[in-house]
This record gives structure tokens, sequence and C-alpha cells, in this order.
């Protein structure tokens, strides 16, 4: 194929305006992570902090129960919540592909046949009659557009595009996180029920011998019906709180169920409350480490890295656009001259454009991106706040409930004794049935509300675990025994592209 010498310039001089696109001046702010001057240390925490967290611990050692791990790991794998996540993600993906296929020129091609007859009548006067009056043309040609991204537009939206690729991902890590916290919390919430509801049943066991002695000692007239009165009403109380516990129990049920993926239902049941393993320290890092690990700010520093991007593409529209189209192809009558050079044809022009009255919409357009830039930087600051204050929440509540079930635990001795030591001394006649009945409801309340305690504290656990960012690994990465999980990579890293 012959080329007119003016089409190869142009070929030869398209990669110098590559280099001058990749090379030119983009306008628009560098993007500078906000300073956010996070605190020396939690409240609730060590005096001296270090760099260890617990997110750096795979949930499947965090939670040993192998019934609550069987209950995360088909969370992870059919929790709906977690399936949008993805979506979003591959759809953001795609979207940052389009993004970027802008960077590019637009090379398509283009092949078409014609053939006409021309009408007898109309020839004029003179013309050959035997003269053939049917015509071919086949035709086939490549054609190329290309917008010179000399002042960044294109880039910045790519960027911008990209970056919110990025924050879906880390939305889709936060959606996991929150699921693998949500499942253990409801978990230990489940067991908290369930150590509730043997004591409410131990009770009742208690209560009911109580109603039958004093129903014996009144029909031997050492009674009264008072006394069998007061047994029967306390035993009442009781009984009406295991349907209640049942019922908490039966929604928890259900809604671990749909965090699992499935019809409400029933739930395997591991390790008791008391049987649950807790760690004696738990390490949470230092808090400018949080800003690393916490994927829902990991989230919303993506989108601020893409609302800088945008003020960047709405700056560039106030600068020319340039742009370049060429053609190259071939037409002929005759499929036997169809790849001769007189049956070559090409094009190639530029165009520029320059805005230069629009009553204000590109200014208007620029203000819009740095508003959205600034309420970007307000969700990231509340986002980072709100992680600050989740972990020391967590903290301060692990500790005050310590001291709590220290309290609780020596009430509840006290009161069995109590308990028994009042029951003796009315079998005695040294007191009335009033010392029995109060010994035994403060022992139900104060075993009921221990129990409350040891489940919050395993829920506490979870809690932090979550604040902290944890529960983010695949288990298919699971470390070797003794050495540490790999933490995520830093948002301010370079991702592949």
């Amino acid at each position: 194929m012959i080329l007119h010498r003016h089409a190869r310039r142009a070929l030869v001089a398209l990669p110098v305006l590559v280099a001058v696109t990749v090379s030119g001046c983009r306008v628009g702010p560098e993007y500078k992570r906000p300073d956010l001057a996070p605190p020396a240390n939690y409240r609730g925490a060590p005096a001296t902090a270090a760099p260890e967290s617990l997110a750096d611990v795979p949930w499947w050692q965090v939670f040993e129960d192998p019934a609550l791990q069987s209950l995360v790991r088909d969370a992870i794998a059919n929790n709906p919540d977690l399936r949008l996540a993805v979506a979003r993600v591959s759809e953001a993906r795609a979207l940052a592909g389009v993004a970027k296929s802008f960077l590019y020129p637009d090379i398509n091609l283009n092949a078409g046949y014609t053939g006409n007859q021309a009408s007898r009548n109309s020839q004029p006067p003179g013309a050959l009659a035997e003269r053939d009056r049917t015509f071919n043309n086949t035709a086939v040609s490549a054609n190329l557009a290309w917008e010179i991204d000399l002042f960044g537009r294109i880039r910045s939206e790519n960027d911008a595009a990209f970056n919110r690729y990025l924050s879906t991902e880390e939305g889709r890590r936060a959606v996991l996180v929150t699921l693998v916290a949500d499942v253990a919390t409801s978990y230990f919430l489940l067991r908290e029920f369930d150590s509730q509801l043997e004591v409410a049943r131990r009770t009742l066991e208690l209560n009911e011998r109580t109603v039958t002695y004093y129903a014996d000692r009144l029909q031997g007239g050492v009674s009264n019906r008072l006394e069998l009165n007061q047994a029967r009403a306390n035993r009442s109380l009781t009984a009406a709180s295991i349907p209640e516990l049942e019922r908490q129990i039966a929604i928890i049920e259900h809604a671990i169920s749909v965090l699992a993926g499935r019809a409400p239902g029933a739930i395997t049941r591991g390790r008791s409350v008391t049987e649950q393993a807790t760690p004696p320290m738990v390490p949470v890092g230092i808090p400018a480490a949080l800003l690393e690990r916490r994927p829902d700010v990991l989230e919303a520093e993506r989108q601020l890295v893409a609302a800088n991007a945008d003020i960047g593409a709405a700056k560039a529209l106030f600068y020319p656009r340039i742009s370049l189209t060429g053609g190259l192809g071939t037409v002929s009558g005759d499929l036997a001259d169809f790849l001769k050079g007189d049956s070559i044809v090409w094009s190639f022009g530029a165009g520029l454009f320059q805005p230069l009255f629009n009553a204000g919409r590109i200014r208007r357009n620029l203000e819009a991106a740095e508003a959205r830039f600034e309420q970007a930087i307000a969700i990231y600051q509340r986002s980072a706040l709100n992680a600050y204050r989740e972990v020391s929440d967590a903290l301060v509540t692990i500790e005050k409930l310590a001291l709590i079930r220290v309290e609780q635990e020596a009430g509840v001795v006290a009161l069995r004794d109590a308990s028994d030591l009042s029951r003796l001394r009315y079998e005695t006649g040294l007191s009335s049935y009033l010392e029995v009945l109060i010994a035994d409801q403060q022992l139900f309340e104060l075993e009921l509300r221990l129990a409350n305690t040891r489940g919050g504290q395993l829920r506490v656990i979870a809690q932090l675990y979550r604040a902290l960012g944890g529960g983010w690994q695949p288990e298919q990465q699971a470390p070797p025994p003794g050495q540490p999980a790999t933490p995520p990579p830093p948002p301010n890293a370079a991702a592949p592209r």
C-alpha cells in the first residue's frame, strides 16, 4: 500500500503528540491528606502505646468457638450485603476502565459497498446508449479521533473514577469487617440469653420446690396462706421471664440466620458464655495507625481524593480543547484495483475549542466541585473521629465491665449463702418467709445481671475488633503458626491500575 507523504508525516508526528499530552500542563490542586491531629493514645488504653493491634489478628484466631467460626464462614459466603458490595466494586472497576479509555485515541474500521444504476432517460442528448449505466464502489477505511489532554481534564477524570473504584473496594472491606463483628456480637448475645434462660429454669425449679414445701406445711397446719401465696407469686415472676427469654432467643437466632444468608431458623451452639476465651490483654495500636486500618476511613479518604481530582477536571474546562481526527482507506469500483495507490484516500484534521461565554456555567461547575471537596473533607474527618470514639468506648467498656463482673460474682456468692441461711433461719423459726423471698429474688436478678455482664464482655471484644478495623483477612491467607498476620496496605500507597 502506497501512502501519500503527508499521511506519513502525520503518522510520524503522532508519537510526538502523545509525549506532549503526557507531559502537558495539568491544572488543579495536588492532593494532600488533611492533618487530623490524632490523639497520642486512646482513653482507657495502657499509658504506653504499642504498634501491635488486635486488628492484625485474623478473625478465626480472635473467635475460637467452632460454631461461631462456622457461622462467620456462612455469612462471608452467603450474606446479601456482602454480595452487593462485591457487585459495586465490579461496577466501579468497569466505570474506571471507561474513564481511562478516553486517554487513548478512538480507532474505528468502516467498510461498505454501494451499487447503483443511472437512468437512461436522464442522460444528456448525444450520450452513448450502449454505455454501462451500472456503478459499483467498495470502500474500507480506518478513522481516528483523539482529544489531546494538554491541561489534564481527562487524566483528572480518570483519577477520580479510579479512586472511586478504590473506595468501593474499601467499602467492601468495611462491609466484611462489620459482618464478622455483627455475627460474633449476635452470637455472644445469643449465648448470653442462653445463660440467662438456664438461670431462670434453675431458679424456677427451686421456686416450685419451695411452693410444694409451703403447701405441705400449710396442710400440716404449720404455715399460712400468706407464705404460700408469696411463694406462688415469686414462682410466677420467675416463670414469666422464661417465655420472654425464649422470645429474645428466637429473634436473635433469626437475625443470625439472615446474616448467614439463610432463612430464619435455629442456630447451632458451641461454647457457653463461661467457656469462651477472651484475651487477657487487648493490644490496640496507636491512634495514628487507625486511619490506615479502618476500611470506612480509607473509603472516605478515597472519596476525598476523587473529589480533589474533580476540581482539576473542572478547572481544565476553562482551557482550550485540542482534538485530532484522521482517516485512511481505499475506495474502488473494481476489486482488482482495490489495493492500488490510486484507490488510497486519507484525511487529517486538527481542531481547537475554547469556551468564551457560557453565562458562568463553567465557573459554577468549579464552585460545585470545590463544595463537594469540602463535604468530602467533613465526611473524612467525621469518619476518623468516630473511629477514635468507638475504640475509646470499647476500651472503657472493657475496663468497667471487668470491675462490674468482679463485684457481681462476689455478690452472687454472698446471695447464694444468704439464701441458704434464710431458709435455715425460717425452718428454725428465727425469721419470716420475707427473708427467704428477698434473698431468692435478689439472687435471681443478680445472676441474670452477671450473665449479661459476661456476655457484654464478649460482645465488646467483637466491637473493639471491628472498631480497630479487624476482620478483613481472607481465611485462605492464614499465616503460619507463630507468625503475625499481614497488615493491610497503607491507603496512600500506589495501587496497580
